[in-house]
């Protein structure tokens, strides 16, 4: 395969198994697996995606569009900071709205997941680089391991594969997408453990 092709493959994997996409599928999800009615779980879910995914890319298409950014998810680490910074302020008023509101536990414990994996990385980020998309992968198949076990052990596929196409699309080294991967996939199951929820 020549490499403009191979990089390309890259490309769009990073771009589609994203972040945000890859923590919406996971949001509706576990929305369905911590309640007991469909009604119940469009509401968390649409409840989780307003007071999550939907502030933090409306900021980051504002940073994009004033050129505060350069990207979506950049590579220049001061702007990654901010990003980070902004990730866990916003994760923190989340996190204590969801609670206020009655979230099920299984939403409280990924949340909280997802708080103390953005304040590592955060601190990560700044002396050292550290693949986000690789992270939000491994720690997504922790959690769907946990809870839909056995079967939910098919989304490690997706690891190596999103670890190839940040090395490949030359944005990560292999020491920054398993640091990651690692990282993201033990405070996983560290929180989840510490919740009850193995």
């Amino acid at each position: 395969m020549q490499i403009e092709t191979r990089r390309r493959i890259a490309d769009l994997t990073s771009n589609i198994l994203n972040p945000f996409s890859v923590s919406l599928v996971i949001i509706l999800l576990l929305s369905f697996k911590s309640t007991s009615t469909t009604p119940d779980a469009l509401r968390w879910a649409l409840i989780l995606i307003a007071v999550s995914i939907l502030p933090i890319f409306s900021v980051m298409v504002y940073l994009v569009r004033r050129g505060r950014l350069d990207g979506f998810f950049t590579d220049v680490r001061r702007q990654r900071t901010r990003v980070y910074l902004l990730a866990v302020a916003w994760a923190v008023i989340a996190g204590v709205i969801i609670i206020c509101l009655g979230a099920p536990l299984v939403l409280i414990a990924t949340f909280v997941a997802g708080l103390s994996a953005v304040i590592v990385f955060t601190c990560i980020n700044l002396f050292w680089k550290i693949s986000l998309h690789i992270a939000f992968v491994a720690a997504s198949a922790a959690v769907l391991g946990i809870l839909y076990w056995p079967i939910g052990m098919v989304s490690l596929v997706f690891l190596p594969l999103m670890g190839w196409a940040r090395i490949e699309a030359g944005h990560h080294s292999v020491a920054q997408v398993a640091t990651g991967a690692v990282l993201a996939a033990g405070i996983a199951v560290i929180a989840f453990y510490l919740f009850g929820l193995f």
